[in-house]
C-alpha cells in the first residue's frame, strides 16, 4: 500500500517551492550593484557592435 499524503501540505509545500525558485531569480536579477549592472550593459553593448561589425551590407 502507498503512503499517505496530506493534499493541503503538499500544495502549500508546491507554493513554498515556487516562491523560492521567484525570489532566487529575482535575487540574480535585481540583487546586483550599479557597477555590476554597468559592466554587463557595456559588456552586452560591445558584443552587439561586434556582431554588427561583421554584418554584410546588401
Amino acid at each position: 500500500m502507498g503512503d499517505l499524503v496530506n493534499l493541503r501540505q503538499a500544495r502549500k509545500q508546491k507554493a513554498r517551492a515556487d516562491k523560492a525558485a521567484t525570489a532566487d531569480a529575482n535575487r540574480l536579477a535585481f540583487g546586483r550593484m550599479k557597477a555590476e549592472k554597468l559592466k554587463t550593459a557595456a559588456e552586452r553593448q560591445r558584443a552587439e557592435k561586434h556582431i554588427d561589425g561583421h554584418k554584410r551590407d546588401e
